[in-house]
């Protein structure tokens, strides 16, 4: 089974690591885990690339993934569990469902702060936006 686990860096994309971790074996053999975070792309301001090369805006967007993937990595990789990580720019919801196809993926993995139906509503949801969008199936971790 491969499982794509979406992370942010928050307490919340941590527990969903815990929870992927802790139930590893729900499964026939070990899954192997594509870790993925993804970076909002920079707005792209008149004249900035006379200052900003995309070589550092690159540098920069795979700095700040790897850092916000470092924990849920680590604690993948504790447990013995196969993980690519992989940093990616772009409209969140809508790239991790494109990684999950391109990866051919068995399962999404995703974190939720639990907002009520009224919140998720009004503010807008990523793990709702990817349920909706997703043909893959997809677990909201609470």
């Amino acid at each position: 089974m491969k499982i794509l686990l979406a992370v942010d860096g928050s307490k919340y994309s941590l527990d969903a690591a815990r929870n992927l971790v802790e139930h590893a074996d729900w499964y026939r053999d070990k899954p192997a885990v594509e870790l993925l975070f993804v970076h909002l792309p920079v707005p792209k301001l008149p004249g900035v690339s006379r200052f900003i090369t995309k070589a550092q805006l690159a540098s920069y967007y795979q700095e700040e993934g790897e850092a916000q993937l470092a924990r849920a990595k680590k604690l993948i990789e504790g447990a013995g569990i196969a993980c690519r990580a992989r940093v990616l720019v772009g409209p969140v919801a809508e790239t991790i469902v494109a990684h999950a196809r391109e990866a051919r993926c068995d399962l999404i993995f995703i974190g939720t702060r639990g907002m009520t139906a009224a919140g998720n509503m009004l503010l807008g949801s990523t793990a709702t936006k990817v349920l909706h969008l997703s043909k893959v199936p997809v677990l909201v971790v609470k």
